[in-house]
């Protein structure tokens, strides 16, 4: 056998690679998407709020910028969800995702504050085009064999391609300080590494341009969503599904955005040692969101274990809060992130299957909605307690929506999925 083909060899008996080849080619490009964007765009989520730290803003306008993208998703969500059925999933990621670049590069290259505002309200609506049809390209791009791996698997290369993007982010300060003759902590410095992320992330396009558009085979079974059609998803079903998304939300946006200014005020630790408790976190998350379908398998469901993962991840968020040392704060928070979040792509595909092919992105949009609720005021209340009270509140109060939400979750649908869905998962 050639060296070559014994590569080739070793690399097809990776479990990754197995997982890979058991999707139609549409899916791999959007797996491919996602590893891009994962790596490329972990810098702009983990330095962005200390950017703006540097830069000299209080902790109420950071607070504000934080919440617009939510609050602007939170407008628009609906009619984008109608658009996204009208022009298809593939066309509207592509779209938002363009937008949300060209906003993202202007947000952090704006020294007027006015205009900072504008981009990232922009920002957010075109990220909500893009992630509220990522759920119903999937369902279209997978059979009912690998649907549950698709979703999870999606999400999981998100967190272990962001680990790697976290690993190097971490240095690219000091990398960029030495370039620019500045401070490695400095505003330049960190811009710097936004902006990298911003436009190594525009290179996700290219697998999203090469997808082909999923069709149904002959004319399409039924017409698309219209504005007389909004009703029928105010439906006790869809707020069901949708009514845990808002409290969680909230309890998340109160919290983990600023989980960074939070172990850099605790502990005297490095732009290094954070990048890798990130990266690490990261590496945890993927991993755990992998195995969560097996995880629903062996405990008789997604909603099982849904609610058995995001109930143990409450006992280690609440560790990390109030642990004493850096090293103890930091497992709880790997732990806590891999159970939280392992937990995401389970519902989202629990509640697909249930939502008629129609109506699906429409429904996504709506549950990303009630998120956008919860992200458009947490963010801001947040930076209020912070700079009044610190963070311990904050830890409690996510703890309690957490533990809320939950219960919500299983006392809606602990039986659903012995009962027949709402609607059959479509042939793919």
């Amino acid at each position: 056998m050639s060296p070559f083909r014994a590569v080739v060899h070793w690399l097809r008996a990776l479990p990754l690679v197995r997982y890979f080849e058991q999707f139609r080619p549409n899916a791999r490009l959007f797996l491919l998407s996602t590893v891009i964007s994962g790596i490329t765009l972990s810098g702009f989520q983990l330095f962005f709020n200390i950017y703006l730290k540097a830069r000299g803003f209080d902790l109420d306008f950071i607070g504000l910028l934080n919440a617009l993208p939510s609050g602007a998703a939170l407008v628009v969500g609906v009619p984008m969800g109608l658009l996204s059925d009208r022009i298809g999933p593939r066309r509207a990621m592509l779209i938002g995702l363009s937008v949300a670049t060209l906003a993202a590069w202007g947000l952090i290259a704006s020294e007027s504050p006015s205009l900072m505002v504008v981009m990232a309200a922009v920002m957010g609506m075109a990220n909500s085009l893009y992630y509220l049809s990522m759920a119903p390209f999937m369902m279209k791009a997978s059979g009912e064999k690998e649907r549950t791996l698709l979703f999870s698997l999606n999400f999981g290369l998100t967190t272990l391609s962001g680990a790697l993007g976290n690993l190097v982010a971490g240095q690219l300060p000091a990398w960029f300080a030495a370039g620019l003759g500045v401070g490695a902590e400095s505003a330049p410095a960190y811009q710097a590494v936004l902006i990298a992320s911003i436009f190594g992330g525009g290179l996700s396009l290219l697998p999203v341009w090469l997808i082909r558009e999923v069709r149904w085979p002959g004319p399409r079974r039924e017409a698309p969503l219209g504005l007389q059609d909004l009703r029928n998803l105010a439906r006790p079903s869809v707020l069901r599904m949708a009514l845990p998304n808002i409290i969680i939300g909230f309890g998340a946006a109160t919290l983990i955005p600023y989980l960074a200014l939070f172990f850099k005020g605790r502990f005297p630790i490095s732009d290094g040692e954070l990048g890798v408790l990130y990266s690490l976190g990261a590496i945890t998350t993927g991993l755990a969101t992998v195995v969560g379908p097996r995880l629903a398998q062996g405990l008789g469901g997604k909603v099982r274990a849904v609610v058995f993962t995001q109930g143990a991840s409450v006992v280690f968020l609440l560790a990390v809060g109030f642990a004493p040392a850096f090293w103890l704060s930091g497992l709880a928070f790997l732990i806590r992130g891999a159970l939280m979040n392992m937990s995401n792509p389970l519902y989202s595909a629990f509640a697909m299957e249930r939502t008629p092919e129609r109506e699906r992105a429409a429904v996504n949009s709506v549950m990303q909605l009630m998120w956008e609720v919860g992200w458009t005021v947490g963010p801001y209340l947040s930076g209020v307690v912070q700079a009044r009270y610190g963070f311990a509140p904050l830890f409690v109060s996510t703890a309690v929506l957490y533990s809320l939400a939950i219960g919500l979750t299983w006392a809606f649908f602990h039986d659903a999925e012995a009962r027949a869905p709402e609607a059959a998962p479509d042939a793919a």
